[in-house]
């Protein structure tokens, strides 16, 4: 029986979820969602926030662990919780006006009054005057906003959003941010409590009042920040910097178990999982860094605006540079090392030959895959040979996406050929 006075509306107790037994996607992630609090699920892509997300809202039953709401066990789909996702999920058949009031026609409100509550959330979310039109007379930010009515008109205790701002561009999305913190902050959502999922860390601090980190491969709970800022907040606040630096650092932090296995990469040795990332991406970081106002050291937030790049872009590709030893990070702040600094400053022979001496050090399935060309008569191997070794310490996909970037990594290093009709890896063909 639910607890209409509980404080606490949620609880995630020891949840963890795995989709073969390759890949355990989060590992007993616990947290807690009181009353008028916004919280914050931050981390980069693969870490499991949308799929706690959807486990939350009882579209996915967990692995093992326990979703409570208001007390009780969640079972299935459940009338507590609304969700706004990234992509608007709009039926394009349909009036914005008959967008909105589907969900209360599912939960078998009388006509007259699902058309009164539609139309004042239409009005509430900025849209009066486009009930009749269709989506694809609306734009991005007309549509989300149609998203969030949708959600609002059933009037959830909990709100769940999954990165709703992603998918527009920048003054749109900080447009519709703004005017819903401004009905947050006035209390004029008929909502109790938000549960967002970002990879924008800016956006975390802007708007929650918590945000929990998860780290991944799998996803755990790496720490959980209390934002103590009042609103409207301020970007160019020190208090807002100062925050924005210390998510950073968490998230650039190595755990106990990192340490140990010298890294944030997914296995040891041969069963190393690598993100696919061209080398035209690693020079023009490195380059970056070198170059002024840098030289030699940035601060990963300042870096990460000057190239553009939001968590999911950027920390992959500094976290591989540091495996290759090309940079070093602590903190917030990426350093480059002597020979990080000596790549960026050389010609293109000089620095494939670097590359070619750390590719062959720092990562072993291109040692692996030289090896066996070495030693082969015919100095040549099918992928496919890898890929399947690779298999027994990752996933099918993980594998694939781990041969491909070894591939175009040897490639650009002169360290094998690679023909893409036969699949097949050689030496004999590299001069």
């Amino acid at each position: 029986m639910l607890d209409v006075t509980a404080k606490t509306l949620l609880e995630v107790d020891d949840v963890c979820q795995s989709y073969s037994a390759a890949t355990l996607v989060l590992d007993h992630v616990s947290l807690r969602l009181e009353q008028n609090e916004i919280v914050g699920l931050l981390g980069r892509s693969g870490c499991g926030k949308s799929s706690l997300l959807r486990i939350v809202a009882g579209l996915t039953p967990p692995a093992a662990g326990e979703v409570k709401y208001r007390g009780s066990p969640v079972m299935g789909p459940f009338d507590g919780v609304a969700m706004v996702f990234q992509s608007f999920a709009l039926f394009p058949w349909l009036s914005v006006l008959d967008n909105v009031e589907i969900g209360l026609k599912a939960r078998r409100v009388p006509g007259p009054q699902a058309r009164k509550r539609a139309l004042a959330a239409i009005d509430l979310i900025g849209l009066d005057g486009f009930e009749t039109a269709y989506p694809k007379e609306l734009s991005g930010g007309m549509r989300q906003r149609v998203g969030f009515a949708r959600a609002l008109v059933v009037q959830p205790d909990i709100l769940l959003m999954d990165e709703p701002f992603s998918a527009l561009d920048v003054l749109t999305a900080e447009t519709l941010r703004g005017d819903l913190l401004d009905l947050w902050v006035e209390g004029r959502m008929p909502i109790k409590s938000i549960l967002m999922v970002t990879h924008n860390i800016e956006e975390a601090v802007l708007m929650c009042d918590r945000i929990v980190i998860l780290s991944s491969n799998p996803g755990r709970v790496a720490a959980e920040i209390k934002v103590g800022l009042h609103h409207p907040r301020n970007r160019l606040d020190p208090a807002f910097r100062h925050l924005v630096d210390e998510i950073y650092a968490t998230m650039t932090r190595k755990s106990d178990s990192e340490k140990v296995h010298g890294g944030r990469f997914p296995g040891m040795g041969i069963g190393m999982a690598l993100t696919r990332i061209s080398t035209n991406t690693f020079a023009g970081m490195l380059e970056e860094i070198a170059a002024p106002p840098y030289n030699g050291k940035a601060d990963i937030p300042a870096l990460a605006e000057s190239l553009h790049m939001e968590v999911d872009d950027l920390f992959p590709v500094a976290e591989t540079l540091q495996l290759l030893r090309f940079v070093e990070i602590a903190d917030a702040d990426i350093t480059l090392t002597e020979v990080g600094k000596r790549f960026a400053d050389v010609d293109t022979d000089t620095r494939k030959a670097i590359f070619r001496d750390h590719l062959l050090t720092y990562v072993p399935v291109a040692a692996r895959i030289k090896h066996v060309l070495d030693e082969r008569p015919s100095h040549q191997a099918p992928a496919s040979r890898f890929r399947e070794e690779l298999e027994d310490y990752m996933s099918e996909d993980q594998a694939k996406i781990t041969i491909a970037t070894v591939t175009n990594w040897g490639r650009y290093a002169e360290v094998f050929a690679y023909d893409e009709t036969s699949e097949v890896f050689s030496i004999a063909d590299l001069h």
